[in-house]
C-alpha cells in the first residue's frame, strides 16, 4: 500500500513538473484574462464556437479514438520515401515579387506588396510536447529559422502544437516585428519574453489597420484551443488580409459551418484562400473539414484560388498521408477555382497560372 501511494505521488509530481515546462506557455491572467472574460465568445469559463461543436463525433470516446489510432495498421499513413522538396532562398527574394512558399502542414511564408508574412511556423522535427512523437516525414524539414528574413507579421491561428511550436518561435524571436493572433494566445508569447507592444490580440470580427494599405480582420473558425488538458482559454481564429493589391483568406483549423459563407458575403471575393485540408476523420467531423467541405468552403468564400494546407508533414489522422491532396485535386477538376499545390519549399507566384504536377502520387 505504501509503495502504491509513493508511486502515485511520484507520478503526480512528475506530471506537474512536466507541465511546468516553458514550451507549454501560460494561460491568460491579469488584464489579458479580463479581456478574455469580456469577450462575447467567452461563456461558462471557456471560448465557444458559433455552433454547437463537440470535439468528438457523437458516440465516439477518446479511448476509442486512441485505440483506433494506435492499432490502425494503415502502412500509408506515412510516405514510403522522402517527400520531394525544393529550397528557395528566402533571404534574397526580389522585394517586388508577390510569392508564397509552403513548408508542409500549415506553415507558410507570404511576401506581398513589400511585406513578409509567416503563418503558424513549425520547423522543428515534431508537433508534440514529446520530441519522439508526431515526427515530421522524411525530407520535409529542409528549412531552418536561419533561412528566414525579418518577419513583418507573424500570424498564429491557435495554440495547438502543430501550429504554435515553441522551439521555432524562440529561434525566430529576434526576427519577428509583430505577432497577430486571437485573444488569449498572447499570454504564451509574453511568457516567452516577447515585448507586449509587439503582440496584437483581437476577437472575432475585429480589424487592425496598418500603414501602407494593409488591413487584417480576425474572423471565426470552428475548432478549439489548448496546449495541455485545459481547453479553450485562448481564441482560435482565421484572418482576412487586405493588402494594396490583393485580398487573402488565411484559414486556421476549422470544421465546416456557415461562417465561411458569412465571411465570403462580407469580405469576398478573395484572390487566394489558404484552407486546412487534412487530418480529418469521421470521429472528429466537427473540427476538421474533409476535402469535399474544403472545396465548398472555398466556394462559400468566393475564392478565385485555393491553396490547401494541413497535410504532407505529420500523421495526425488515419487516412493515407497523400489522400487530402489527391481528393482535393480530383474535386477541383470540376470547379472554376484554381488549385495551387506546389512542392514543399517551392516559390509560387500568388497570381500563378501554373498547372502543378501531382507530386504526391509517388506513394499509394
Amino acid at each position: 500500500m505504501i509503495f502504491l501511494i509513493l508511486l502515485v505521488v511520484v507520478l503526480v509530481v512528475g506530471i506537474n513538473v512536466f507541465f511546468q515546462q516553458e514550451q507549454f506557455g501560460k494561460r491568460p491572467s491579469g488584464w489579458r484574462l479580463q479581456l478574455v472574460q469580456n469577450s462575447p465568445n467567452y461563456k461558462n469559463n471557456a471560448f465557444q464556437n458559433l455552433s454547437h461543436t463537440p470535439s468528438l463525433t457523437e458516440g465516439v470516446s477518446m479511448t476509442s479514438v486512441l485505440k483506433e489510432f494506435v492499432l490502425n495498421k494503415n502502412e500509408f499513413k506515412k510516405p514510403n520515401q522522402h517527400i520531394p522538396t525544393v529550397k528557395t532562398d528566402l533571404l534574397n527574394l526580389n522585394p517586388l515579387e508577390n510569392v508564397v512558399v509552403w513548408f508542409g502542414h500549415s506553415s507558410y511564408f507570404v511576401q506581398i506588396d513589400g511585406k513578409k508574412i509567416l503563418v503558424d511556423p513549425v520547423l522543428s522535427n515534431n508537433a508534440s510536447p514529446l520530441s519522439f512523437t508526431t515526427k515530421a516525414f522524411e525530407g520535409t524539414n529542409v528549412y531552418t529559422t536561419d533561412d528566414f528574413p525579418e518577419i513583418d507579421y507573424l500570424f498564429i491561428s491557435h495554440d495547438h502544437w502543430d501550429h504554435l511550436d515553441y522551439k521555432t518561435i524562440m529561434k525566430l524571436k529576434p526576427k519577428i516585428k509583430t505577432v497577430i493572433t486571437g485573444i488569449g494566445t498572447g499570454a504564451h508569447f509574453e511568457h516567452w519574453g516577447f515585448d507586449s507592444e509587439l503582440i496584437i490580440e483581437k476577437d472575432w470580427n475585429e480589424t487592425i489597420t496598418f500603414e501602407g494599405g494593409f488591413e487584417v480582420t480576425i474572423v471565426p473558425a470552428r475548432h478549439f484551443s489548448g496546449r495541455s488538458f485545459v481547453r479553450n482559454k485562448a481564441l482560435w481564429v482565421s484572418f482576412v488580409v487586405q493588402t494594396p493589391t490583393a485580398k487573402l483568406f488565411i484559414g486556421g483549423d476549422s470544421g465546416y459551418d456557415s461562417h465561411f459563407a458569412e465571411i465570403g458575403k462580407q469580405f469576398g471575393p478573395f484572390d487566394l484562400a489558404f484552407l486546412e485540408n487534412g487530418q480529418y476523420d469521421k470521429s472528429w467531423k466537427y473540427i476538421h473539414m474533409t476535402p469535399n467541405e474544403v472545396l465548398q468552403a472555398a466556394m462559400d468564400l468566393k475564392a478565385r484560388a485555393l491553396f490547401p494546407v494541413h497535410s504532407s508533414k505529420f500523421t495526425l489522422a488515419n487516412h493515407n498521408w497523400n489522400e487530402p491532396l489527391s481528393r482535393i485535386s480530383e474535386l477541383a477538376e470540376t470547379s472554376e477555382i484554381k488549385l495551387i499545390t506546389p512542392l514543399i519549399g517551392e516559390k509560387t507566384n500568388l497570381n500563378s497560372e501554373k498547372v502543378f504536377p501531382k507530386w504526391w502520387e509517388f506513394s499509394a
